[in-house]
């Protein structure tokens, strides 16, 4: 009986192997697609390709994007835009020409009172000391030089001048001498005396002195010298000495 079974399964084990055995046209079950690969590197640039066919007018409807490559004839001038802000101001341009000259003006009014035109609201006068000797204290000055006096409203004789048109006047002195020197410029339109002083210091004394005085008609103005530090020698001495005494009117009354 142990060799009949044994028998039993070598028959068994030859019927699987038989079983088990295929054709060459039998075929499996498709297996599941893979995972995807990482994507692969950038080729190398392509040859450049031949020159395209010019492009042609087309009968019928047309790419607008054709159209916008295409140059095509001026159109008409559009309407003028809005008025932009108002820019920096420019550089300062060249000088015009001169301009024509203007209307004369209206007469001017007559101040003199009455007199010739020639002597209406002017008058001037320099005059000149040059006597060596020193002026006597408290006394008008008197000159022997005469270098402008227009018209003639200086005395250079009696050292006055008289007012004939009355306003504003400036008067004014400069003397030169070797000793001490002292002058005031005195006038009747007021009582206050205006005295201006130089004292020796062994070389050339100048002196200067200025006044703007207000005048009425007939009112005087003169020089006179008098006495302040001067000693009897200055008072006695003879070099030379110069003196000069001006005045003028700068403006008339309009009154």
């Amino acid at each position: 009986m142990r060799g009949y079974y044994g028998l039993a399964v070598l028959v068994g084990v030859a019927s699987l192997l038989m079983t088990s055995q295929c054709d060459p046209s039998c075929a499996g079950v498709d297996g599941s697609a893979g995972v995807a690969g990482a994507p692969g590197r950038d080729g190398l640039p392509g040859a450049k390709g031949e020159k395209g066919e010019p492009a042609k007018m087309a009968d019928g409807p047309v790419d607008p994007s054709v159209l916008l490559r295409l140059k095509g004839e001026m159109g008409s001038r559009g309407l003028q835009g809005v008025m932009g802000p108002k820019g920096f101001r420019g550089d300062l341009g060249a000088a015009g020409h001169p301009g024509q000259p203007g209307r004369p003006g209206p007469d001017g009014k007559s101040i003199g009172h009455g007199q010739h035109p020639s002597q209406q609201a002017r008058s001037a006068f320099s005059v000149m000391r040059t006597d060596n000797s020193y002026p006597p204290y408290d006394q008008r000055v008197t000159y022997q030089t005469t270098v402008v006096n227009k018209p003639e409203d200086f005395n250079a004789a009696t050292g006055e001048f008289i007012c004939r048109v009355p306003g504003v006047y400036y008067f004014t002195f400069h003397s030169v001498a070797k000793v001490s020197m002292c002058l005031r410029i005195v006038t009747n339109a007021m009582e206050r005396k205006v005295g201006f002083c130089d004292h020796n210091r062994n070389n050339d004394q100048v002196l200067s002195g200025g006044v703007v005085l207000q005048l009425a008609k007939d009112q005087k103005v003169w020089l006179e010298s008098f006495r302040d530090q001067q000693t009897s020698t200055e008072r006695n001495d003879v070099r030379e000495k110069k003196i000069i005494f001006s005045g003028f009117l700068l403006f008339a009354n309009t009154e």
